[in-house]
């Protein structure tokens, strides 16, 4: 036999109210709310590694999407993923992007001959070069500068993870806010 108690019966309506919020919070949060489509920022398959550049606009990240494993630039402002034709070829992988103020340049690390190398991006002439050709050790996570001119990234030649700073040089194209002025070189 049952015993029903005050106690029973006040418990009870907590029960169920707490069962109606948290359905409620699930399906608010569920991931109709998130834009999901080919020229979204978010798809159905795992975006990861985002890098955001200088000035907010732009994010790189690598994608799964379409099955394949690819690195993609997004435009915040106009909603839209960017065309970077040449960066992504096939048989190799992109990833940890690395974007400078605008965008212009985009470091990343792929594989030459088997072995990762760190590589830019210029979205300008959509050419891409390898940084690090003559690196015997391996490689990874590059950061650029936000005006384009250094690159920096991990490397295990001396058989421990270092840091190296790569300059490009003085006479670069920086990637600077307009209306920013331009040093003089050293």
């Amino acid at each position: 036999m049952k015993k029903f108690t005050l106690t029973f019966w006040l418990q009870r309506p907590i029960h169920w109210s707490l069962i109606f919020s948290l359905t409620g919070f699930l399906v608010s949060c569920g991931s109709n709310d998130i834009p999901i489509g080919p020229t979204s920022l978010n798809s159905r398959y795992t975006e990861e590694q985002p890098a955001l550049s200088g000035n907010g606009r732009f994010v790189a990240f690598v994608s799964n999407r379409n099955g394949n494993h690819q690195l993609l630039v997004y435009d915040l402002d106009e909603q839209r993923l960017i065309r970077i034709p040449g960066l992504n070829r096939p048989e190799t992988i992109a990833e940890s992007p690395s974007l400078s103020y605008t965008g212009r340049y985009i470091a990343y690390l792929t594989s030459d001959q088997g072995r990762p190398v760190v590589a830019l991006y210029d979205r300008a002439t959509q050419q891409s070069q390898i940084l690090t050709p003559v690196y015997r050790g391996w490689v990874r996570k590059p950061n650029i500068s936000p005006d384009g001119r250094y690159v920096v990234f991990e490397t295990a030649s001396r058989g421990q993870w270092d840091i190296e700073v790569l300059d490009r040089g003085p006479n670069i194209e920086l990637d600077i806010p307009n209306g920013a002025t331009v040093g003089s070189p050293p």
